[in-house]
Formats: C-alpha cells, sequence, structure tokens
C-alpha cells in the first residue's frame, strides 16, 4: 500500500470559512454547528479545491489576510506530519495521544481509532495555527478563533456512535441495554430544550439546596429580601446585605451546609440578608436597569437598615450583582447618601475593557438585533444564557454530556453545582439590552458621569468604603485583570481603602471554596500596584480558602457583638415566608 498524496489546506478553506464569519455570527451560528455530524470534514476545509461560494465575502473584505509564506511553512509541516501519521497506522504503531477525550484502551489500542483519533487532533492544530497565522483585528481575530474551535470541538470523533470505540464497546456489553437508555436520555432532554449536566431529580430546592434557615421578610415585584436565623448567641451589630447575580438563581451562593457561604457567614456571627431576584415572567417585559437599581438593590439597602436599625451595612455583590450595587451605591453617592461600613464585589466587572471570550457575543449589529427584538419589551430567556456560557467550555459543559449520556448511555451524577447551573433565569429584555449596551459594548460604567441612573449621574469615585475585590485567575467570564481594574475605579482618593486577592480556579469554584475542604490557594499583596501583573509579581500564594481572609476583612466593618435577635424582621417587616421563599422556586421552563 502507498502512502497517498494529501490534501493541503490553502486561503481557499479560509474563504470559505470567511462566509460564515461574516455572518455576523447571530445566535443561531453556534447552535447550528452542534448539528455537525462528520468528522471528516476537517479534511473538507483543508481541501485546495474548495472554491469560493458565491457572493460570498472574501478575506480581504473581513480586512484578513495570510502572509503566503506563513501558509507555505504550515501547508509543508500539516502534510508532513499527517504522512508520518499514516506511515504509523500502515505499521501498526499507535500514535501518542495525551487528550482525555482518547485516553480509553479502546482508543489506544486499535490502530484505526487510534489514528482517526490522532488524525482528528493534528486537523484541529493546524485550525487553529492558521488561525493564530491570521494578520486581522484583534476582535475578528477572537471571533474566528472561537468559532473554529466550536467547529473543532463538535466535530471530536467521540461525539459520534460511528466514531467512538468506547460507545461501540458498551453496547456490546450491555446487550444493547447502554443505546437504548442513551436514546431514552436523549429524547428525555430534547423535550427539556438541553442536555442534562447532573440528576435534576436529586435536588429540590429548600430541601437538598438553599437550606439555610430564614425567612422572607419583604417583598416586591423585583425580588424578595432574605433575613437568615442567627447561629450565634452573639452577632455583629452591622449586618452584611448580599446582592448575587440576576443571571441565575442565588443559591450558588447557599448550595448545601458544607458548601454555602452565606451560612458561612452567619456561622461568623454576622446578620445576613439577601436579595432573591425574581425568575422574570411577562409581567416584567418592561422592567429596565433603572428598577433593578432603584427598586432592586436600593429598595434592599433600606429594608436592611431599617430591620437592623444601622445606618450603615456591609454589602456583598457577586458577578452582575456586583455591577448593580456598585451603580446603586454611585446613585447614592451622587445624593450624599452613604450608606455602607463595606463593599465587596466578587468577580464582578466594573471596567468592561476586556471581557474574555465573551467579547464574542459583543457587537453593535448583535446588540441593535437584541434591542430590535426586547429591547422595548420582552424577555431575554434563560436557556440562551445557558448555551452561551456551555459555549465557552464546550468540551466540559456539553460533549462531555452528549458521549456519556447518549452515547454510554450513563445517567448523569447527582452534583449540586451543576444542578444550580441549569436552573436558569431570564431577565426583563429592555434592562438586559441597556447592560449589554452600556456596559459591555460601551464601557460607560466606568467613566464618571456618562450613565445616569435613576436621575443621578453615576461616579463610582465617590464611593467611599473600604472595599475587599476578589477574582478568580482562571475565571473565563470575569478576567481577573478585568476585576482588578475596580481597584483603580473606586476610593481613587483613597486607595489604601481597597484590598484585592485573587483566587485560584474559575469564575464559581473559585468563589465557592470553603476552609474545611482545604482545597485550592490564593494570592494576596496588600499593595494595590497600577496593573494586575505587577500586583500578581510581588503577591504571596496561601493554600486554601480566602473565605477566611474575607471573614477577618468583614469582622473588622461589622461593629461591635450585641445578642443575636430572637425574631426575623421587625414590626414593619413581617414575616412573609420561610426561606428560601417562592421567587427562588419559579423555573424558566
Amino acid at each position: 500500500m502507498n502512502t497517498p498524496n494529501f490534501s493541503v489546506f490553502d486561503p481557499a478553506a479560509l474563504s470559505q470559512l470567511s462566509q460564515q464569519f461574516s455572518q455576523a455570527f447571530n445566535p443561531q451560528f453556534l447552535q447550528q454547528l452542534s448539528h455537525v455530524a462528520d468528522p471528516n470534514v476537517f479534511l473538507g476545509l483543508l481541501n485546495p479545491s474548495a472554491q469560493k461560494q458565491g457572493g460570498a465575502a472574501g478575506l480581504g473584505d473581513l480586512g484578513i489576510s495570510l502572509d503566503p509564506a506563513a501558509l507555505e511553512k504550515l501547508q509543508v509541516e500539516y502534510t508532513q506530519r499527517l504522512s508520518a501519521l499514516w506511515q504509523d497506522m500502515l505499521a501498526a504503531r499507535i500514535p501518542a495521544i495525551a487528550d482525555r477525550r482518547f485516553s480509553a484502551a479502546a482508543w489506544q489500542g486499535n490502530p484505526v481509532y487510534a489514528f482517526n483519533a490522532a488524525a482528528y487532533l493534528l486537523n484541529a492544530h493546524f485550525l487553529n495555527a492558521m488561525v493564530e497565522a491570521l494578520d486581522a483585528p484583534p476582535k475578528m481575530k477572537r471571533k474566528i478563533g472561537f468559532t473554529v474551535q466550536q467547529m473543532i470541538d463538535a466535530m471530536a470523533p467521540s461525539n459520534f456512535l460511528a466514531t467512538n470505540p468506547v460507545a461501540q464497546q458498551k453496547i456490546v456489553e450491555t446487550n444493547g441495554e447502554s443505546l437504548t437508555r442513551g436514546i431514552s436520555q436523549m429524547l428525555a432532554d430534547m423535550h427539556k430544550g438541553r442536555v442534562s449536566q447532573t440528576d435534576e431529580s436529586a435536588f429540590e430546592v429548600g430541601v437538598d439546596v438553599a437550606t439555610t434557615e430564614g425567612a422572607v421578610v419583604f417583598e416586591n415585584d423585583l425580588f424578595q429580601l432574605i433575613q437568615y436565623q442567627p447561629l450565634t448567641p452573639k452577632v455583629y451589630q452591622r449586618p452584611l446585605l448580599i446582592v448575587p447575580p440576576c443571571i441565575n438563581k442565588f443559591y450558588i451562593m447557599d448550595l448545601q451546609p458544607q458548601n454555602s457561604l452565606v451560612r458561612y457567614a452567619v456561622e461568623q456571627g454576622h446578620s445576613v440578608f439577601l436579595v432573591s431576584w425574581r425568575n422574570a415572567d411577562e409581567s416584567m417585559a418592561h422592567t429596565t436597569w433603572d428598577q433593578y437599581i432603584v427598586d432592586g438593590a436600593i429598595r434592599a439597602i433600606r429594608a436592611a437598615q431599617d430591620i437592623s436599625g444601622q445606618d450603615k451595612i456591609n454589602t456583598l455583590g457577586f458577578c452582575v450583582g456586583g455591577t448593580i450595587l456598585s451603580t446603586a451605591l454611585a446613585k447614592l453617592a451622587a445624593e450624599k447618601d452613604n450608606p455602607i461600613a463595606s463593599l465587596t464585589l466578587l468577580t464582578a466587572l466594573l471596567d468592561f475593557s476586556d471581557t474574555g471570550i465573551l467579547d464574542v457575543y459583543i457587537d453593535d449589529m448583535q446588540i441593535r438585533m437584541r434591542e430590535q427584538a426586547i429591547g422595548h419589551g420582552g424577555l431575554m430567556p434563560g436557556r440562551e444564557f445557558g448555551s452561551a456560557f456551555s459555549s465557552l467550555r464546550p468540551n466540559d459543559l456539553l460533549w462531555n454530556y452528549v458521549e456519556s449520556n447518549y452515547l454510554k448511555g450513563e445517567q448523569p451524577a447527582a452534583f449540586d453545582l451543576l444542578y444550580w447551573n441549569a436552573d436558569s433565569t431570564n431577565l426583563p429584555g429592555p434592562m438586559f439590552c441597556y447592560y449589554l449596551r452600556n456596559m459591555y459594548l460601551d464601557n460607560s460604567l466606568k467613566d464618571a458621569g456618562k450613565l445616569t441612573v435613576g436621575g443621578q449621574k453615576i461616579d463610582l469615585g465617590k464611593i467611599d468604603a473600604p472595599t475587599f475585590i476578589y477574582a478568580s485567575r482562571e475565571d473565563h467570564i470575569v478576567p481577573w485583570t478585568s476585576a482588578y481594574a475596580s481597584a483603580s475605579l473606586l476610593n481613587p482618593k483613597k486607595p489604601k481603602q481597597n484590598r484585592f486577592l485573587l483566587g485560584a480556579s474559575g469564575h464559581i469554584a473559585g468563589v465557592i471554596n470553603p476552609p474545611a475542604k482545604k482545597k485550592r490557594s490564593y494570592w494576596t499583596n496588600e499593595k494595590i500596584a497600577k496593573d494586575a501583573e505587577t500586583w500578581l509579581a510581588a503577591a504571596v500564594e496561601h493554600p486554601g480558602s480566602w473565605w477566611t481572609e474575607w471573614a477577618e476583612f468583614l469582622s473588622g466593618h461589622a461593629g461591635k457583638q450585641v445578642a443575636a435577635p430572637r425574631k426575623l424582621g421587625n414590626a414593619t417587616y413581617g414575616v412573609i415566608e420561610p426561606a428560601p421563599g417562592r421567587y427562588v422556586k419559579v423555573r424558566a421552563e
């Protein structure tokens, strides 16, 4: 058998891809990629005979070029490596495959399957190399790279029964039972409209998650306010108000007792209040960003002040909740009102200069489409948030479950964090569109006086309070360097009031890291440097959880300890219902 003449790739392949890139990266495009079912499409993309389709935008039309010398170098290297791989297969030599998707013996023990996996990885490598070699505007290059990676991940041979030897072997071992279960689970997920990541029957909100004792003591059309039952004989005078993100449910901060940040704070002797945002329905279709600030965050601050009898309270905002909380505090500062003793921001953006990979979803045309559809009334469906976030880590959050649930017929394990991840929330269209345009696209929040909210010009620099800023080093939603930028926006005349701390892991796992587990690590540097990398270069790494550092900060601003209240609420704010309340139990199906 002779070595075949392999196709090499050329600009025609990129021209074919550019037709897709010029389609404005509409929200349906990435969903369409998930329907690709033939891994050999890779070789088609690399085929020099591929011709530019009539009417397609060329590379030059998109401001993209590729150095012919760089392309020729890639062509030569690709052909050499693919030829060597073919020779290995002819000699029954198993190629070295480090990718965990192909680590099972069924992949490694068969030359044909091993070749298929290795060829896929080789094609993936050179598609990414082509993207890196492009001379293109940074944002366009990031979009191209993101889209190509989506295609690469979708086409993995592990995703298809015909090319997955592990799944085939399981069918034989179970006499077809795994295939039957897989089809059943796939049909159930099609009915739900999403891929199951966990055994959702293992959890119930208020029974297995969101179980910290407390009561709803206030509610309006936007949120319920939960006050938690003290767990210590004495509590600090100044309470802590937590403003979680309105994307997803609040109980990421109160999963189970052993990993609940809420319960941890209560156990440290703090009186804790928490905003439980309403899952938006048609009655909220015209709700605005200003309402989330005034009727949401500020109303919660007033209630916590009134119930505790304290002029100043401690506050914490997580992710989008941090953006909402900071905007509310800036509005109050413009009115000469400073209701806080401290501010904690967890993986929150105030400066949207660099939004990481989420940037691929943000441009003027996409936002205009959203504004036309829902900007003047309507809902942003929670399932679209789930699809977007899954696309940021598709192998971990999508294809892994396609293989295990459908091809192998395995039932997902019970995992509280993934149960929460699937419990999505809708947002009002006007509020969401305002947030996209003014924060992500125009980055207006960081500029003093550029935004007006509730009749007041917003200037983050007027917020006057000790501030604890936390970021996660591997965060793909809020890059840690962008979270660090908040230190230059807050307390500009009192920089020593700011403290920044960096934790290991990602957006959620880095935050939800209880001390008892003794996992991960974090970095500290008391001096706020001009830029994030300079700060990190002088930072000290510590083993374990950052929660203990935050607890020390919080107690330093919580006032003296007093006897814990016997009843929740007060004469004005009576108990409405037990925690976690009704709002958090409404699902966005």
